[in-house]
């Protein structure tokens, strides 16, 4: 049996080859619709080494599967923004409290103690539908700092310009996190000049506004905000674990978290550092799921192991997990 321990308190590069393998012949006995999925690549728990012999299910599959690897029962259903007659994604989460250790975790091990800011959220698309896997951490963030005035804003803007103001001159340390088409919104009624507080972005434009690159877009909300470097979160419906970047777009994964780069003509092999293709996730929370998604975003990684997000696919459904075009 694979526990908590196991997966958070992983310290060594051998220590997660070792666990990821052991995760990969977990799912592969009690996942059915993965272990179908790597039968038709001739791969099963007795010919895969490594973690590049390793396969990763299509992400498209959370769209038309029950994707488990767990008999239990589900306590959570986490779905995928669409537009009307867009088919979605569905996790169907058998302990969310794998979910919890892993923000939880995660965001300390990037940002230290949530105690010590004031989390505001302007999340409007991801607050107006229900299953939202974002709205769920946030929500507990939210919570977990145990300050008065961390709460979510809809459309009241202005109440949140004045939030924002008060609590940045007074000293108190703020993130400010948002879907990016809500951000702008925001510094075209109000510019800032913020110096305590941490502007993250989760991405989207929802199609409320025209897609920019990333350069374009993170100079606009750093003139707006006032700041030298806009933050992100590469998460997504899928997965259980989040990716931070705290600026210029590099993101970093916690040690239970590892991205590789396929390549876009064979989806079997992969490109060296440096290099344009496919995002592959490892995701040991995703333990009751499938810890091997490949994603349809486009990035390049480099030797630290951190990561950029260039874009997406051709013709993959927009959604809400960073999404910049090239």
């Amino acid at each position: 049996m694979i526990s908590q321990e196991d997966i958070f308190q992983i310290g060594s590069k051998k220590e997660f080859e070792k666990i990821t393998l052991k995760v990969f012949r977990h799912q592969y006995d009690n996942n059915l619709v993965y272990q179908q999925f790597c039968n038709f690549l001739k791969k099963d728990k007795t010919n895969v080494k490594s973690l590049t012999e390793i396969p990763f299910l299509p992400i498209q599959f959370f769209k038309s599967h029950n994707v488990l690897s767990s008999p239990e029962a589900i306590q959570q259903t986490f779905t995928s923004s669409g537009t009307t007659g867009m088919q979605t994604s569905k996790h169907l989460v058998t302990d969310v409290s794998w979910y919890e250790e892993s923000y939880r975790l995660g965001f300390s091990e990037f940002y230290g103690n949530i105690e010590d800011y004031c989390v505001l959220a302007l999340l409007p698309s991801y607050l107006e539908r229900e299953g939202s896997s974002l709205i769920y951490m946030v929500e507990d963030l939210i919570q977990s700092s145990n300050h008065s005035d961390s709460g979510f804003y809809l459309h009241n803007y202005d109440e949140l310009i004045s939030k924002v103001i008060e609590l940045d001159n007074s000293g108190q340390n703020v993130i400010l996190i948002g879907v990016t088409y809500a951000l702008l919104d925001l510094i075209e009624k109000q510019k800032f000049q913020l110096k305590n507080t941490i502007i993250m972005e989760t991405g989207g434009m929802k199609g409320k506004r025209k897609e920019m690159i990333r350069e374009e877009l993170h100079s606009l909300l750093c003139n707006g905000f006032g700041v030298s470097k806009i933050h992100s979160e590469y998460g997504m419906t899928e997965l259980l674990s989040q990716a931070y970047s705290l600026g210029d777009g590099v993101f970093e994964c916690p040690q239970w978290m590892q991205i590789l780069i396929r390549d876009t003509e064979d989806a079997l092999t992969y490109v060296s550092e440096g290099k344009t293709g496919g995002i592959n996730v490892i995701d040991l929370a995703n333990i009751n799921s499938c810890s091997f998604i490949a994603t349809q975003d486009l990035g390049k990684k480099y030797p630290n192991h951190s990561f950029e997000v260039l874009g997406r696919f051709d013709n993959s459904d927009i959604r809400g997990c960073n999404l910049m075009v090239i």
